[in-house]
């Protein structure tokens, strides 16, 4: 559609830091505080992603390190005893790895998240190298787009396409996110996909209709 980034890509962040299978507890908390990330991908051969290691990965070590006895006591999970003693990003990583390709759509991805409950993706291409890394903030970054940008998009892909004739009778306005579309409509049974498609619109928050049935009028 008009304007709108459709698929991951357009939002991921890319280059990604990342690191390999054997890959030191330390070197992993050195790259996490030098990009500024809580979680990395961890690749083997030219760039296939077999997992994930994040900050909850490496604490099990923390809490066992002044306290052993007590340490173990909280770990409730045998995976978490067993990251308790892992030294390498292939011993601690959550796998197989969640991943997304990048020409999937923001709902897709997004479809992914909340059903695996994980705040990223690593974002493969056609060949299931790492190409990049989406987070729950880059999904909404649509949500930043200039209203004018999106009424235009209204206008050109949605208004003219169900409202040919009457078009230049139907007025959109965008604010924050918010569209309005008042005038008249002569097939007012149209109002409803109207309604759904421009609740699709990506940067669309809300959509109100002060729409009338009128004589179709061409532009």
């Amino acid at each position: 559609m008009y304007g709108t980034p459709h698929i991951v890509s357009d939002v991921m962040t890319h280059p990604v830091a990342s690191v390999g299978r054997w890959a030191s507890f330390k070197v992993i908390v050195g790259m996490m505080q030098e990009w500024g990330v809580s979680a990395l991908p961890v690749l083997e051969g030219e760039g296939r992603v077999v997992g994930m290691v994040s900050e909850a990965d490496l604490l099990p070590t923390e809490e066992l390190r002044d306290s052993p006895k007590e340490g173990y006591a909280l770990l409730r999970r045998p995976e978490e005893v067993a990251k308790a003693g892992a030294v390498t990003a292939g011993d601690l990583m959550s796998s197989p790895a969640i991943t997304v390709r990048a020409n999937a759509t923001l709902a897709e991805a997004a479809r992914i998240m909340a059903r695996k409950k994980v705040k990223r993706l690593p974002v493969v291409d056609e060949a299931g190298l790492l190409a990049g890394i989406v987070s729950r903030a880059d999904l909404l970054k649509v949500f930043l787009r200039d209203d004018q940008e999106i009424a235009e998009e209204i206008r050109h892909e949605i208004v003219s396409y169900l409202f040919p004739l009457m078009s230049s009778a139907i007025q959109v306005d965008v604010h924050d996110g918010v569209a309005t579309l008042t005038g008249q409509v002569h097939e007012p049974a149209l109002v409803p996909v109207a309604a759904r498609l421009v609740r699709a619109v990506e940067g669309v928050v809300d959509v109100e209709f002060d729409l009338t049935r009128g004589a179709a009028v061409r532009n």
